[in-house]
């Protein structure tokens, strides 16, 4: 049962990343994504670990209760983008 549980997380792990438009961004080139995430992993390694990943949780809590109450809608990548969050500016973030 393990080994199920694990291919359902990989699996709504990667629709995360379809969700957020990385795939239609990076012209569903593999080492472009892996590369996005590695950036971001690294970003959550450095000074301000914490409040990245607070301003990471608050989008996409938003972006999530944004699709709820549009149930026909698979998300897109204006939901994830960074430039339309107004909170990007409390982090320091450009």
């Amino acid at each position: 049962m393990q080994r199920r549980e694990r291919t359902r997380h990989l699996i709504e792990l990667g629709g995360l990343v379809q969700k957020a438009g990385l795939v239609e961004l990076a012209d569903d080139d593999r080492a472009t994504i892996y590369g996005a995430l590695l950036e971001l992993a690294g970003r959550v390694r450095g000074e301000d670990a914490e409040g990245v990943l607070a301003l990471w949780k608050r989008r996409g809590k938003r972006a999530f209760d944004a699709d709820a109450e549009q149930p026909n809608s698979f998300g897109s990548a204006s939901d994830a983008n960074p430039a339309s969050d107004p909170l990007e500016h409390e982090q320091g973030e450009p």
